[in-house]
C-alpha cells in the first residue's frame, strides 16, 4: 500500500510539471523524490507521469489517479489539524446541565457567549435540578453544571456566574380578601407556595431560613422543585411565593413582582466542573465564561 509521503510527492510533480520544483516545495533534494514516485509507480503498476529531458507530463493514469490523491492530502492535513484543536478544546463537545431557573435568562446568554467565543465547539445541553447536577459531574455524565450552591465535594471546582436579588411574586388581587404580601411580616399566616426539600433544597432552605428569622410562620400549601410550577400556582390563587428575580421574564397573566426588600441575602448560580475531567474544551470553555459580564450580579 502507498504511504501519505508518497502522495505528497507525486501531488507535487504534477501541480509544478517539474521535479525540480517539486523537490524545493518538498523541502527535499530531486532523488528522493523521484524515488518516492518511482516507489508509487511500483505499487499502483502503472505509469504517472510521461518525463522527458524537456518536460513533464500526467499520464491519463496519472491525471485519473490525481483527483483522489489531492483529496487524500487534503483529508489527511484536514484531519491533523482536527486532532491539534481538539486537543486544546478549539473543537470538541460540551455536555452542559442547568436548572429550569437559569435557563430563563442566563443560559440564552451563555449560549449566544459560548458560539461567539467557542464556534467549533457543541453544546449540549441537560435540563437538570442542582442535586442532579452533581450526580451528574460525579459520573461524567455531564462536563460543566450551571446549579446553585452548595458544593460539598472535593473532587468539584466551581465559578460564580451571577448573583440576583429576590422577589415576592402574588396575585394582583390578592387571596382570600387579603391583600398581596409586600413585605416578610405580611407571610405570617399566608398561603405559601413552597419550594421541595428534596428537589430545591437550596431555595426551600433560603426561604424557611427568611421565614425563621423574621419570625413569621406562613401556610405552606403545596411544595414544588420548578419556579414555572410555582408560578403556575400562585396564577391559580393557591399562594403567594418568593422567587429569584429571573422569574420575571416567564411573564405570567395576573401576577406582580416586589422586590424582597429585607432580604440580605442574594441568589447564587454556579458554574461547575470535575477537577479531573480531561475534556480539554472546559479550561477554554471557562476562560470565554469569565469574559461574559464583569460583574456576577449582572
Amino acid at each position: 500500500m502507498f504511504e501519505l509521503m508518497q502522495l505528497r510527492c507525486f501531488v507535487a510533480v504534477a501541480e509544478e510539471l517539474h521535479f525540480g520544483k517539486a523537490a524545493a516545495r518538498m523541502c527535499m533534494t530531486q532523488p528522493p523524490l523521484s524515488r518516492q514516485i518511482q516507489i508509487l509507480e511500483r505499487i499502483l503498476d502503472v505509469e504517472l507521469f510521461k518525463r522527458s529531458s524537456r518536460s513533464v507530463e500526467l499520464t491519463a493514469a496519472g491525471a485519473a489517479f490525481m483527483s483522489d490523491a489531492r483529496r487524500i492530502v487534503r483529508l489527511a492535513d484536514n484531519a491533523r489539524l482536527t486532532a491539534r484543536r481538539a486537543a486544546t478544546g478549539e473543537v470538541g463537545a460540551l455536555t452542559l446541565g442547568f436548572t429550569a431557573a437559569s435557563g430563563y435568562s442566563f443560559v440564552p446568554k451563555l449560549i449566544s457567549h459560548a458560539r461567539t467565543g467557542l464556534p467549533n465547539v457543541d453544546l449540549r445541553l441537560k435540563e437538570m435540578v442542582s442535586v442532579e447536577q452533581i450526580d451528574a459531574l460525579m459520573a461524567g455524565q455531564i462536563d460543566i453544571g450551571l446549579l446553585r450552591p452548595p458544593l460539598r465535594r472535593a473532587e468539584l471546582g466551581s465559578q460564580l456566574v451571577m448573583r440576583e436579588g429576590l422577589l415576592i411574586a402574588s396575585l394582583d388581587a390578592g387571596i382570600d380578601g387579603r391583600p398581596p404580601p409586600r413585605a416578610l411580616a405580611d407571610f405570617n399566616d399566608h398561603p405559601v407556595v413552597m419550594y421541595s426539600p428534596d428537589g430545591a433544597r437550596y431555595f426551600h432552605d433560603l426561604v424557611q431560613g427568611l421565614m425563621t428569622n423574621a419570625g413569621v410562620a406562613p401556610r405552606y400549601v403545596q411544595y414544588l422543585s420548578q419556579i414555572h410550577s410555582i408560578l403556575a400556582l400562585v396564577g391559580a390563587g393557591l399562594g403567594a411565593a418568593i422567587v429569584p428575580e429571573a422569574a420575571r421574564a416567564l411573564h405570567m397573566d395576573g401576577i406582580s413582582f416586589h422586590p424582597l426588600e429585607e432580604a440580605s441575602e442574594s441568589v447564587e448560580l454556579l458554574l461547575s466542573w470535575r477537577h479531573d475531567n480531561d475534556n480539554p474544551a472546559i479550561q477554554r470553555f471557562l476562560k470565554r465564561m469569565e469574559t461574559i459580564g464583569g460583574d456576577p450580579s449582572q
